[in-house]
């Protein structure tokens, strides 16, 4: 017991001290994989070490390739950071050490996941009666929400899926963006309905979908039909018409939208910011990051449902172990059964923020990036490619090779870390913004890092 008492206090305080010393730290890693492996490494040690010497050891050894990804100007991915309280929840959890797959292994993991759930449903103006789960992402969130979709198109067609399978099934018509994102195909890939046999709809000069291309094939499908539609493009912050895309599967007998919402969806919590999702609340399924704009910490994605009898037909399984009960039972909702507590760290976040946290930082981050892009559009040889309608900025330095050679030394330079992109067959720098301790000066200070590497060789 002493020993857990002075490791665990130890792990605390190098936690802090690293977290306190994000605002200063070099953004990007200072050391590859390679060279942490030969710091780490070595035989496997045939005595054990004192649990404090291995924490001590390990923060040491792995300093150098760690990423200030939770810092204020860490730009690449769109990743978040971690809030205070959700960071806090988070170690807590560790400290719990619950299985979140039953209610009998954690009442308290299925009480807090369930509250988080309907906070985010009320949060993204979602149906209040839709089934939702936690997976580890928005990834796997649109694997869970096209495989409901899929049971349910199938179970209307007379098949069942989860029993027979997809041989001999009536064909499912799949339409997605040009510039849906890879998490999408790698969903339809696992599911069985072939990243190739899509239905790729047109897009526009900002990625997004053009609605009369989608009526109009649309219009041509008859039989099983999934649509899969983009809150938020991944390079430009675009939006696809969800509204007028569901006005034209109104009439059709067996379809089913989906929205890929992994950061885009949480402009539903900001008034100036809702026009662009008009047209979600109708959609039958959803996928987003918690992780991501909601800063709640690796790992938690959300994934809601419309049709919760799709939802747990396509997700549950059944065995004699498995005691089952008349409360929420985590594993019935998502892929994964054993699994990390995430609904403490999620709830923690929600009720550290309240709905009005959660605008105030999302609109945040939209004015910071808007602030970006406007001294970045000004300077001589600098374009901002994208409109910025969210917290994504598209940043070209004259040609290809010049944009790649400005992003590197960015990152070498240490002030801020943010990522490459080909968009439209150009070589551009990709700026998000979605940390909630990113300031006006850190923004800033930022713009003139890229500015001084921009005019450098």
């Amino acid at each position: 017991m002493d020993e857990r008492e002075t490791a665990l206090r130890r792990a605390a305080e190098l936690g802090y001290a690293y977290l306190a010393g994000l605002p200063d730290r070099h953004v990007g890693p200072r050391a590859d994989a390679e060279a942490i492996r030969a710091r780490l490494g070595g035989p496997l040690p045939d005595e054990g070490m004192d649990a404090t010497s291995v924490a001590e050891q390990l923060a040491e050894a792995v300093d150098p390739g760690l990423v200030a990804s939770a810092g204020p100007r860490y730009y690449g991915f769109v990743v978040g950071g971690a809030l205070p309280a959700s960071a806090a929840a988070d170690w807590l959890t560790s400290a719990w050490g619950q299985n979140a797959g039953l209610h009998a292994l954690s009442p308290a993991a299925a009480a807090a996941e369930q509250v988080a759930g309907e906070w985010m449903l009320d949060l993204l103006g979602l149906p209040r009666d839709a089934s939702f789960g936690l997976p580890t992402g928005a990834g796997l969130g649109n694997a869970v929400g096209l495989a409901a979709a899929r049971h349910a198109v199938l179970d209307r067609a007379g098949w069942n899926v989860e029993a027979d399978g997809l041989y001999g099934a009536p064909e499912i018509t799949v339409m997605i963006g040009a510039e849906a994102h890879a998490t999408l195909l790698t969903a339809l890939q696992y599911l069985g309905l072939g990243r190739d046999r899509v239905t790729r709809l047109g897009t526009d000069d900002q990625g997004r979908v053009r609605a009369a291309e989608a009526r109009s094939a649309i219009a041509r499908t008859d039989g099983p039909l999934i649509v899969c539609v983009q809150a938020g493009n991944v390079n430009t912050g675009a939006f696809d018409p969800t509204g007028e895309i569901a006005d034209a599967l109104a009439d059709h007998p067996n379809a089913w939208l989906h929205v890929d919402g992994a950061f885009g969806l949480w402009a539903a919590v900001a008034p100036g910011l809702r026009h662009l999702v008009a047209g979600v609340e109708r959609a039958d399924s959803w996928s987003t990051d918690a992780h991501k704009w909601l800063n709640v910490g690796y790992d938690c994605g959300f994934v809601a449902v419309r049709d919760a009898g799709a939802h747990r037909a396509a997700m549950s399984a059944t065995a004699a172990y498995l005691l089952r009960s008349d409360q929420r039972e985590n594993w019935e909702w998502v892929l994964d059964s054993s699994r990390r507590a995430r609904g403490f760290a999620l709830y923690a976040a929600i009720r550290s923020l309240g709905r009005a946290g959660v605008q105030s930082m999302v609109e945040r981050c939209c004015a910071l990036a808007r602030r970006m892009a406007d001294r970045l559009r000004v300077a001589p040889g600098v374009e901002v490619l994208n409109d910025v309608v969210l917290n994504q900025v598209l940043v070209r330095f004259g040609d290809d090779e010049r944009t790649r050679a400005v992003i590197a030394r960015v990152q070498d330079e240490g002030t801020a870390w943010m990522g490459g992109t080909t968009w439209h067959d150009m070589a551009a720098m990709r700026i998000s913004v979605s940390n909630w301790s990113t300031t006006e000066a850190d923004a800033d200070r930022t713009v003139e890092a890229i500015l001084r590497c921009a005019d450098g060789p």
